[in-house]
């Protein structure tokens, strides 16, 4: 018998011709604009993005959740929406680059249309209009006619500069028929600081991050209809789905991987559990659940939420801590995951941090299991720009010109506490530092696709590389790890 899933909430995808349109300007204010109303709003953010879904969150008081339909799979973007969206008034989606920008020479695959139509949601495009008036026109109906199965329900005009321009483009668009549902005037006052990477996440500015949602929130009542937002979003039709679930999905993850022909499967010879084993059953008496330390605070910023809940669900007690201000490793702690961030903004307080610095070496130096992305691989080298860091891998990193940015495709090249040797994920590189060397003698993963090579680092407990990855798409590793806490309690 086949069991049907109605899922049904009101939601909107805002979107933009490009970069640096306004989406989140928008995408925040609508956001924080009806949670004032009284709205339980869930905010989600197309693509791998984190630093958004920390503005997003601080909108709405719920956790800001990635749809990345590349890192995940097509198949798990309405499943992961629903889990988020559940029992909200309102879902808002913002998009990712330009309305039809995805994952470079795979199509639509990733992008903020490809979200939308797996969602059913109509789309508000954000056009920046600070340069043209009766043109926007052409621009929108460029948009609404590139893909018939993207329905675009209005447009937002951002940074519109006097009465008479606002007229001009309202006058084209009506020709067009499309209907205006804002009007944003340029407003510096509320513009959100930015760097190397993106916005200043929320975690190392939350008093001014709180002040300029405010002030959006503010702007987008003033100048958008949400009235007709709303009304909008109810077009929205049910999804047929059923909602992710972290203990489903960690059940449903039964099974082995096979390795990559591309490269050699190193097995270590360990004990820890592979990934066609049985879910072991950890949760037992109080007190018994294996604690795993989750790195936070300013420094390390960057996670996804279903991370934590898979952790949860795998048996685990998640406990965060703050390396720039805990001088030792939460109480009983098994397992420790350091994720993404800005280490670089922090190498001094970090370095200065000796204790802890020397509680994680003696982790790693146990055999304790250790999942470090990208910022956890730089804490876990010997050197940051030349201040020291853990000393657990022997290689330092540095600040650097290039930008590395992309999504890769990837195998498991050693087994680790994270991941069987031939696992495989899908993930995305996004950093401005360099390591050297960039792959141990047991590498971490080997990239199949744009690139081939090596990367990370894998040694005793300890699992850190680069690559970001999303454990909803393989929910086996938190299960794995959680496994390998377990034996350690």
């Amino acid at each position: 018998m086949v069991t049907s899933y109605r899922f049904n909430v009101p939601r909107l995808v805002i979107a933009a011709p490009s970069s640096g349109s306004g989406k989140t300007t928008v995408a925040t204010g609508l956001m924080a604009a009806f949670s004032e109303r009284g709205l339980a709003v869930s905010p989600h953010k197309a693509g791998p993005d984190y630093i958004d879904p920390g503005y997003h969150a601080l909108a709405t008081g719920r956790p800001g959740r990635n749809l990345d339909a590349f890192m995940c799979g097509p198949e798990l973007v309405a499943p992961l929406f629903a889990h988020g969206a559940a029992g909200c008034d309102l879902a808002v989606v913002e998009g990712v680059m330009g309305l039809y920008d995805g994952a470079a020479g795979r199509g639509e695959l990733a992008s903020t249309a490809q979200v939308a139509k797996l969602l059913r949601a109509p789309v508000v495009l954000v056009v920046d209009a600070s340069s043209q008036s009766r043109s926007v026109a052409a621009l929108v109906h460029g948009f609404a006619s590139f893909d018939p199965q993207v329905r675009l329900g209005g447009v937002i005009l951002n940074k519109v500069g006097s009465d008479r321009h606002e007229v001009m483009l309202r006058e084209a668009l009506e020709e067009a028929g499309m209907p205006v549902l804002g009007v944003l005037r340029r407003a510096p006052q509320v513009a959100t600081p930015s760097r190397h990477l993106g916005l200043v996440p929320v975690a190392e500015r939350r008093t001014d991050a709180l002040a300029s949602v405010s002030a959006l929130a503010a702007q987008v009542r003033a100048g958008c209809d949400l009235d007709a937002l709303m009304a909008l979003a109810r077009t929205a039709p049910p999804l047929d789905c059923e909602a992710w679930s972290p203990a489903a999905a960690l059940t449903r993850s039964w099974g082995g991987t096979s390795a990559s022909p591309a490269f050699e499967a190193r097995g270590s010879g360990g004990s820890a559990p592979g990934n066609g084993a049985a879910p072991a059953d950890l949760g037992g008496a109080p007190g018994r659940r294996p604690v795993v330390a989750v790195a936070g605070g300013p420094a390390f910023t960057f996670s996804y939420a279903e991370h934590t809940e898979l952790l949860t669900a795998a048996g685990a007690e998640v406990v965060t801590f703050d390396p720039l201000r805990d001088e030792a490793l939460p109480p009983g702690t098994s397992g420790l995951v350091i994720g993404g961030g800005f280490p670089e903004m922090y190498a001094p307080e970090l370095s200065a941090n000796e204790p802890l610095r020397a509680a994680v070496a003696a982790f790693a130096a146990a055999g304790g299991p250790v999942a470090a992305e990208c910022a956890g691989l730089l804490y876990l080298g010997r050197s940051l720009d030349g201040k020291p860091m853990c000393g657990v891998l022997d290689a330092d990193a540095r600040m650097s010109e290039r930008l590395t940015l992309g999504y890769r495709e990837a195998v498991a090249v050693s087994d680790s506490a994270l991941a069987q040797a031939g696992t495989r994920l899908r993930g995305h590189e996004f950093h401005r530092t360099v390591i050297e060397p960039g792959a141990g003698a047991a590498p971490a993963w080997g990239f199949t696709h744009p690139e081939r090579r090596v990367e990370g680092f894998v040694q005793q407990g300890v699992h850190a590389s680069y690559l970001h990855t999303h454990w909803a798409a393989e929910p086996s590793v938190a299960r794995r790890f959680t496994e390998a806490a377990a034996a350690r309690r």
